[in-house]
């Protein structure tokens, strides 16, 4: 069988897709030596096992060798001398000679005492049977003696397992004879391997090699096949030459959503008045051909999945999805498990457009970020967060703003993928934050398809960012926007909640605070970072106090002797100690953060004896100013009321424009930051 997907303008995605579903194949009870992965998207495969050509190559080269080892242990255990296990000739022989005589003449003695459970007893079995000793590591009693039939069955199974060793080594034979390999490759491609995984443009590229080569296949499964051009559905379908004139291809399946985004074609000729964008899969949908449509999800909570199954028809919900824990409990630090923020002008600025059709909107983009920041803090793992946007402009602004940010700080480290909606396809999370850019006009969400993609990319929460007067106006999108638009415009969070909360989801919190705009989320984020790093700070001091007073108490209970030879302080010379207090004092120390990181300051020197005997000196939190230090939002001018001298009452902006270069030629490959090891 032949796995292909998409491929073409989405490359770096659609092997990110066929590798989430060969990593499935990979986990059922299929034996490795017949799964195989063309293409450069095996690196992505997140395993430990090459399933490349010459890595299956290779592990069949290693698994022959584990197998003359077990034959090697039956020779022995059989009494036959002479080398059988040089290779897997001899070990054929072995196998011919010695191994399948013995089976018939342990079947043929059992015939000749008796006829299934009339004339043999249930102990003839155990005399009988001719490999005892091989199967000494096996759990014992091999052979209970209980009923005849299921010792016979007992040993039946015992002599298959030894036939699939040599049934297996047969198959490697041939490894043996090729010595180059390029032709040990070929071989495992035409001959060994049962599931081939490539993509369509993969499969495009190597045609005529693969049919050069003999290749054969009766079944051929698309993955995505709504977003692959009909060209491309028809490439693999064709990679192999007919048989006395007929194809031997057997059975052809089509997986996709026509709900979703069509395949892209950048000539906008080609696309509309061509139709190329219509793939084969929707085409036949069009047509009336019978199909298979699924009526259970099984990705998002029940509260998520209503955003979109309005496009389906009876789409309903999977058990797990009503029962698992993850998904009955509520998001930790926010009211609703899914809103629409409304974001206005950020200093009279909404969408902007440094390059023709490179939108960008820099209030939506702080907002996401500051978002990101705050369920960082929270206790979210960052791997568990998406940033989505809907212009290519859009998010390089966010990359950029997340990079400045958090990039150096490990507290906040990189969200897992921030990209497209359109790259996104095929692909999840379990909280993403969406941003729609637009202020003026809608804008390509009107394509209700790229909606869809958009509003089911989560499985837990999903927070879209939007001006909301012009997106919950417009007729196309009012079935999602209708159901976001019960839940409040204003961003609703409960920071006061801990890390995971054990709040059941649809119970709102207690207590809420509400952020009305940009500023004042940026605002909250930067004095909730303090309050959490001076928080840590003291509890980091208190565990300090509490293993000094453990290491004090152990004191009072050594022996006279002892205490004499640890306590006793070594005579030191008075100038010797002198000159090493100053050198201590003189050098910067060490202020734990409890953030899993130490920034280094100067402390000052200090009179008190007590911080000079420990190797890293503690500063208090409140006598360390933090604000100096690190401000996640430079444009963002913070006074206190002692600085001001009256009374606070929201942050000062000062926004210098920031240009953001971009090569308008084309798609750049997405390229994922380091993730941060918190």
């Amino acid at each position: 069988a032949v796995v292909s997907t998409q491929s073409g303008h989405y490359g770096r995605d659609s092997n990110q897709a066929l590798n989430q579903l060969f990593q499935k194949i990979i986990h059922l009870d299929i034996d490795e030596r017949h799964l195989l992965r063309l293409g450069h998207g095996e690196e992505g495969l997140g395993t430990d096992k090459d399933f490349s050509k010459y890595g299956r190559v290779n592990y069949i080269l290693a698994h022959r060798l584990e197998l003359l080892t077990e034959v090697g242990r039956l020779q022995k255990s059989l009494g036959v001398s002479g080398d059988v296990t040089y290779t897997c000739e001899t070990a054929g022989y072995f196998n011919l000679y010695q191994v399948k005589s013995r089976w018939e003449e342990f079947q043929s003695r059992l015939k000749k005492k008796g006829s299934g459970t009339e004339g043999n007893e249930a102990s003839d079995v155990k005399e009988f049977f001719p490999f005892h000793v091989y199967f000494s590591n096996a759990p014992q009693p091999v052979f209970k003696g209980d009923a005849y039939l299921e010792d016979l069955d007992t040993a039946e199974g015992c002599y298959r397992h030894i036939q699939k060793i040599f049934d297996q080594l047969e198959e490697f034979r041939a490894f043996e004879l090729m010595r180059s390999g390029l032709d040990r490759a070929n071989y495992l491609l035409v001959k060994e391997a049962k599931i081939i995984a490539m993509t369509c443009t993969h499969a495009a590229l190597t045609r005529r090699n693969l049919v050069k080569l003999g290749f054969r296949y009766d079944n051929i499964l698309m993955e995505e096949a709504a977003q692959i051009l009909e060209i491309e559905t028809f490439i693999p379908l064709l990679l192999q030459e007919p048989e006395d004139g007929h194809n031997r291809l057997k059975r052809v399946i089509l997986i996709g959503d026509h709900h979703q985004l069509p395949p892209v074609i950048k000539n906008m000729a080609f696309q509309k008045y061509s139709n190329m964008e219509q793939s084969l899969f929707t085409r036949f949908i069009r047509l009336g051909v019978t199909a298979v449509e699924l009526d259970r999800q099984g990705r998002s909570r029940e509260s998520l999945a209503n955003l979109y199954n309005w496009r389906y028809k009876k789409l309903g919900n999977l058990p797990h999805v009503l029962k698992r824990p993850e998904y009955l409990t509520a998001n930790t630090g926010f009211s609703f498990d899914y809103q629409l923020v409304n974001v206005e002008d950020f200093n009279g600025v909404g969408e902007s457009e440094p390059n023709p059709y490179f939108y960008q909107n820099l209030a939506e983009a702080e907002y996401v970020v500051a978002v990101f920041m705050y369920m960082r803090l929270l206790g979210y793992k960052s791997e568990e967060i998406t940033i989505l946007t809907t212009y290519n402009g859009q998010k390089h602004l966010i990359r950029d703003v997340v990079k400045q940010r958090c990039g150096d700080n490990p507290v906040f480290g990189f969200p897992k993928t921030i990209t497209t909606v359109d790259r996104y396809q095929g692909s999840q999370n379990n909280y993403v934050l969406l941003s729609l850019v637009r202020t003026r006009t809608v804008g390509h969400l009107r394509d209700v398809r790229r909606l869809i993609v958009a509003m089911s990319r989560a499985r837990l929460g999903l927070y879209v960012f939007a001006r909301v007067g012009i997106f919950a106006n417009c007729y196309e999108l009012t079935p999602a926007f209708k159901q976001l638009l019960k839940h409040p415009t204003d961003m609703h969070i409960c920071p006061d909640e801990s890390y995971p909360t054990n709040r059941a989801t649809g119970v709102l919190p207690t207590a809420a605070k509400i952020i009305k705009d940009m500023p004042e989320m940026s605002k909250f984020v930067y004095d909730f970072y303090y309050q959490v790093i001076e928080r840590l700070m003291k509890s980091r001091q208190e565990e300090e106090r509490v293993v000094l007073a453990a290491e004090t108490a152990a004191h009072r209970f050594k022996t006279p002797t002892e205490a004499k030879t640890i306590d006793t302080p070594i005579e030191e010379d008075p100038e010797k100690k002198k000159k090493n207090l100053e050198e201590t004092l003189s050098q910067p120390f060490l202020a734990i953060d409890d953030a899993g990181t130490g920034d280094d300051r100067e402390a000052g020197n200090s009179s008190d004896e007590e911080d000079v005997v420990h190797p890293i000196r503690i500063i208090p939190s409140q006598n360390l100013d933090v604000r100096e230090e690190f401000q996640p939002f430079p444009h963002v001018k913070y006074e206190t009321q002692e600085e001001s001298g009256e009374e606070f009452v929201g942050p000062t902006m000062n926004l210098a424009q920031e240009s953001v270069d971009a090569d308008m030629s084309g798609e750049t490959e997405e390229v994922n930051p380091p993730q941060d090891s918190n």
